[in-house]
């Protein structure tokens, strides 16, 4: 596969891609796309990646799952391409920027221009076989995206850290609360939004903290 990675995240991340799980992982994942229909398309699954280099992550958002429909995955967190429909996830976080900035609803639900900011969108799992979801849980991703959370903890400092919903609050734990701002809340899911996403006010809070560290303000 023709695996775009930024190099900065490539040199990071070397240690992962050698060890024996994620070598099962990249078998995996090799007879997937060849014998299966498998989202994103395989040179996109470092998408986020290569968009956001690691020096430059200012905000991290966590996702669960790649979307599973046709042309809907594009490498990062609740985004798609230009010019397919909405997820319902997608809607709701565009509406509550909206509550929070009185800006209109994109047209687009590509968040490319989310990760050329800073805003580091990684789902959990970065791979799913169409119209399976979860069908790549378990096979290696949640470990390796556990080493990525854990390097920008470790290693960087005053970075937003956005877990909406149960799952991404969990894969959080490993943050380290005293050097980086962990903004919480239900996930923005027609299930949950009601009961704690819609008005949480986060991309405010996040935008309030970058601020206070002289850093440069995300434009949602």
């Amino acid at each position: 596969m023709d695996v775009r990675i930024a190099p900065s995240w490539k040199e990071k991340l070397t240690d992962e891609f050698n060890k024996p799980y994620f070598e099962a992982l990249a078998e995996f994942l090799r007879s997937e796309y060849k014998n299966q229909v498998v989202y994103p398309p395989g040179k996109e699954i470092f998408r986020a990646f290569d968009l956001t280099p690691f020096n430059q992550v200012k905000v991290v958002i966590l996702g669960q799952d790649p979307y599973h429909g046709p042309k809907q995955a594009n490498g990062l967190a609740f985004s798609v391409r230009d010019g397919i429909t909405k997820p319902p996830s997608l809607i709701n976080i565009f509406k509550e920027i909206k509550n929070e900035y009185d800006t209109p609803i994109p047209d687009s639900g590509n968040l490319e221009r989310w990760a050329q900011q800073g805003v580091l969108l990684i789902n959990s799992t970065l791979t799913v076989r169409a119209r399976q979801a979860g069908s790549h849980q378990k096979k290696g991703w949640e470990e390796f995206t556990d080493a990525v959370i854990q390097k920008v903890s470790d290693e960087r400092e005053n970075i937003v850290f956005l877990l909406w919903g149960a799952y991404a609050q969990k894969k959080g734990a490993i943050i380290d609360e005293s050097k980086h701002h962990v903004l919480k809340s239900a996930h923005p899911s027609p299930f949950a939004a009601d009961r704690g996403f819609f008005g949480n006010e986060h991309f405010k809070k996040a935008n309030e903290y970058l601020k206070q560290q002289g850093k440069e303000e995300i434009e949602w």
